[in-house]
């Protein structure tokens, strides 16, 4: 944990715990880098519990189906009982946030370099992972853990995998009778976050979609009126620097198009100089105008929103990604 106590004292909106086991003191570890924190700017304490092939905590939480199992096995009312213990144990862990549900739709193989999500996805039905990930989501707001649906606007049969390259999406006229639908139903059911993905969208953007304002305020917003925090798939992707952004160039980026939390990952020993970097980013872009500081302020008051503040604290709209297994910042992009 020590090696991301800098960034905690700085007041990081959150922290991603990553690998496939933690330790049992994990609650004790995490209340103690809490504690550096400025006043009132505790980190949310996040981690991917999905379920199959994406378990981070399983020695603490119990082995979970994956969301395909379920969906296949389980009734909504049982897949929300599932996300209410699952809740209830990455709570006793002192994980707040869990980003889960996986609402693509999806029916291949995967998750591979190919394809991203493959079981990770509750069904290639859009009304089959609406009912199943919302029930999942249910039950970890139940326990008093937020979810996070993903990875907006759908990932499900895109051309590959974004922590290695650029890679799209199925066109935008298909999404909106498919893969748009079970995030629609997720803004009608109140869920409270949204994750938008590294893929760029044929007809509607060229852009990562986590850096389009098309996607994000166009869409996500406008045409949906999503109004909880959007956060962004890691921008230490591959997608991000295969179209020639930079990670502080990219956050600027994504605050511009709407985004509130901005998710990174850089190798351990660039951690500190990358956070840095990307902060001084986001103070030249306010300052210089080419990022409206009332956009700023937004997202800063909808990740204290998220972490359940609501008095402004020194803060910044950033995220860190830790691997378990080494106590270490994990150097390695992962699909989110």
């Amino acid at each position: 944990m020590s090696a991301i106590s800098a960034e905690v004292q700085l007041g990081v909106g959150g922290i991603i715990l990553y690998g496939s086991s933690g330790p049992a003191n994990l609650a004790q570890q995490l209340a103690a880098l809490e504690a550096l924190a400025p006043p009132g700017g505790a980190p949310a304490v996040m981690t991917d519990e999905e379920g199959g092939a994406v378990q981070r905590l399983s020695n603490l939480v119990g082995p979970l189906p994956s969301a395909r199992q379920m969906a296949a096995t389980m009734s909504p009312q049982q897949i929300q009982q599932l996300g209410l213990s699952t809740g209830e144990s990455l709570r006793s862990a002192g994980v707040t946030v869990d980003l889960a549900p996986v609402l693509d739709l999806d029916g291949g193989p995967g998750p591979s370099a190919t394809d991203p999500d493959g079981t990770r996805s509750f069904s290639p039905s859009a009304a089959t992972a609406a009912a199943d990930g919302i029930a999942f989501a249910k039950g970890l707001i139940e326990a008093g853990v937020t979810p996070v649906a993903k990875h907006f606007p759908g990932l499900g049969s895109s051309t590959g995998n974004t922590d290695d390259g650029p890679a799209s999406t199925l066109p935008y006229s298909e999404l909106k009778t498919g893969g748009l639908l079970p995030f629609a139903s997720a803004v009608s059911q109140g869920l409270p976050a949204v994750m938008v993905g590294n893929a760029s969208v044929p007809g509607l953007t060229n852009l990562p979609a986590s850096i389009s304002s098309a996607v994000i305020k166009g869409v996500l917003r406008q045409q949906l009126h999503f109004q909880g925090l959007v956060m962004t798939d890691s921008l230490s992707a591959g997608a991000l620097s295969g179209a020639g952004y930079s990670v502080p160039q990219a956050a600027v980026a994504a605050l511009r198009a709407g985004a509130d939390l901005l998710l990174f990952n850089p190798p351990s020993a660039e951690l500190g100089a990358v956070t840095d970097a990307t902060i001084a980013a986001i103070v030249a872009a306010v300052q210089s105008g080419s990022l409206p500081r009332a956009e700023l302020v937004a997202a800063v008051t909808q990740v204290l929103a998220f972490k359940g503040l609501s008095e402004p604290q020194p803060a910044t709209a950033g995220g860190l990604v830790m691997d378990l297994r080494s106590d270490r910042p994990q150097p390695r992009c992962r699909a989110g």
